[in-house]
């Protein structure tokens, strides 16, 4: 489900890829990431910021590319950025 009313499979659609590093599918990613930028809700925000930045620690100048260029949320750039420099 790609923009689902609720709220818990939109945040999956963003997390399922946690954890698989070089074999990310960042296209994929970004899109969703896209998808719900302007999202209000607080663990939409997080889970943004949170695949990005896991996505960072296999490739930081494909993700500070993306959240440069993509109007995301405060929220969920500071999480995406953490430990990109």
């Amino acid at each position: 489900m790609l923009n689902s009313d609720n709220m818990w499979f939109n945040r999956a659609v963003i997390l399922f890829q946690l954890g698989y590093k070089e074999k990310t599918d960042a296209e994929l990613l970004f899109f969703h990431c896209l998808q719900h930028r302007i999202s209000e809700e607080f663990f939409i925000q997080k889970a943004i910021g949170w695949a990005l930045r896991e996505f960072g620690k296999t490739n930081p100048t494909l993700v500070k590319i993306f959240v440069v260029n993509s109007n995301l949320k405060p929220l969920s750039s500071k999480e995406a950025l953490k430990y990109i420099s």
